[in-house]
């Protein structure tokens, strides 16, 4: 029976690659000269240090901008509350979203079997699994998803006939 899953993966190379780039354009740039603005990796999280809310703003800019030039969907990202540190210097933390949550499961889902397509979807972790009897079901069933799900970067893999 053929089947594809459905899956949101982003490449956590590039993502380094762009921090690393966003800090080196920070530690280049004329109005971050003398200020503490930098991003920090961690695993599936990066921390954006700055001395104030508008230089934040700004580091997030160059970062998405960087992420955007390798590649890598801005919408993967989960901004987190800006939190003060020591003085006036700010801190922010940014998730990178990987896999299928269980509300965008269940929501993708919900999705398939209201639109009467004679397929079947079903959570396998953090993927969702599409399967049914016809080639073309299966595309019309990524077409349905990739026009309504818009706000989670999505891949289609995995496709078996």
């Amino acid at each position: 029976m053929p089947s594809f899953d459905i899956v949101s993966e982003v490449n956590q190379v590039e993502v380094r690659n762009a921090v690393d780039q966003a800090n080196k354009e920070i530690t280049n740039r004329f109005d971050f000269k003398g200020s503490d603005a930098r991003i920090e990796t961690g695993d599936k999280l990066l921390t954006v240090f700055a001395d104030d809310d508008f230089k934040l703003g700004q580091v997030f800019d160059i970062l998405s901008v960087r992420l955007a030039k390798r590649n890598v969907d801005v919408r993967c990202l989960d901004r987190g509350k800006v939190e003060k540190i020591s003085g006036n210097k700010v801190k922010q933390e940014i998730k990178v979203r990987e896999g299928v949550d269980a509300e965008l499961a269940k929501r993708i889902v919900r999705l398939v079997k209201d639109s009467k397509l004679k397929v079947q979807a079903s959570i396998q972790g953090d993927a969702v699994r599409v399967s049914g009897a016809k080639r073309d079901l299966l595309q019309e069933t990524i077409a349905l998803v990739k026009k309504t799900v818009d706000d989670v970067p999505l891949q289609f893999g995995n496709f078996r006939d």
